[in-house]
């Protein structure tokens, strides 16, 4: 095939002075529509020159803070662009059919968005939707900004993150940024799997990437979405693309993720929290208990801490299963 054939097509310039809504289209063929396709909301407001920051969320659809920040953020920016200097390329709806769907996972190819980058143009619906972003939307940003909650099977302690980059310059310039959002905490974080992440794709191309874990448990609250608002609008002045520098009501307590801090599954049943998130613990300390549903004589397994931290991630649900990601310890950096 052509290598300049395009099948994802835009609604609108995103070269464009003003403010643009529109949508990406995304052929898909299917039963009940057979010229069919998936529409992707975008948004952009540019006002003269300056920076561009692309904000995404809804890369998993069940993880709603995010989604809920850009839709305010659009709002507030296409009421009143002059107060812009810059662009900001908005995708609150990134994964658009698994967020229609709340599930982490597209529900038509099974996709998992954040594990589809770079994409294939030629692939599904879901690696179709990342070859575009990847493409044509991250080379014109300066900086992304990916906002993520743990979704119905995770909850975490509110952060923003970035990742322990080789390069000094790249590193310092994605750490200023993470500061700038302004999280309860903040995260030099390691991947379980990096493979096909936005993230891994944006900061190969050297580019400033942020991400975020805004609790989780399939919902959103009052606290965890002023956050994002916070976080979003933080972003833009530390670029100075809007007036003011960054409201951080407190101090961030600043984290990573050290070696033995995972804590997985190796039983399925009934899931007893021992330690909740925020805890600090000790190695040797309770964490969970985990009991078989059908046996009563049998003793529930006990997971103890392998090392000293704090509680950043739990599982969610109340059953848990072999493999599942039971809990994850941090420990403060200075």
């Amino acid at each position: 095939m052509a290598d300049d054939i395009e099948r994802v097509s835009v609604s609108i310039d995103i070269e464009a002075e003003g403010v643009r809504h529109g949508y990406l289209s995304v052929p898909y063929s299917h039963d009940e529509s057979a010229w069919g396709a998936v529409r992707v909301p975008v948004a952009t407001i540019r006002n003269g020159d300056g920076p561009t920051v692309l904000f995404t969320a809804g890369n998993h659809g069940d993880e709603y803070e995010g989604q809920i920040a850009l839709h305010k953020l659009v709002r507030e920016l296409a009421a009143d662009p002059g107060q812009l200097s810059g662009r900001v390329i908005v995708l609150p709806a990134l994964n658009a059919p698994a967020v229609t769907a709340g599930k982490r996972t597209s529900p038509i190819d099974g996709g998992n968005m954040n594990r589809s980058f770079p994409g294939d143009r030629y692939g599904t619906v879901t690696p179709m939707i990342a070859d575009f972003v990847y493409r044509h939307l991250v080379p014109a940003a300066d900086a992304v900004v990916d906002l993520h909650s743990g979704g119905r099977t995770l909850s975490f302690l509110p952060f923003a993150a970035i990742h322990d980059l080789p390069d000094a310059d790249q590193r310092a310039r994605s750490l200023a940024a993470m500061k700038a959002f302004g999280a309860p905490y903040g995260l030099i974080m390691t991947e379980l799997d990096s493979a096909g992440m936005l993230d891994t794709a944006v900061e190969a191309m050297g580019k400033i990437f942020v991400t975020t874990e805004l609790a989780g448990g399939g919902t959103a609250s009052a606290e965890t979405v002023a956050i994002a608002d916070r976080g979003v609008r933080n972003i833009l002045k530390h670029f100075g693309m809007i007036a003011g520098t960054p409201d951080i009501p407190g101090a961030t307590r600043f984290m990573d993720m050290p070696e033995g801090g995972v804590h997985v599954a190796d039983d399925p049943g009934l899931f007893e929290i021992a330690a909740d998130l925020g805890a600090a613990v000790s190695k040797g300390d309770l964490l969970a208990r985990i009991y078989p549903l059908h046996r009563t004589d049998l003793p529930a397994t006990e997971i103890r801490a392998r090392i000293d931290g704090v509680v950043l991630q739990r599982h969610f649900p109340g059953l848990i299963k072999v493999g599942d990601c039971l809990m994850i310890l941090g420990r403060d950096m200075d």
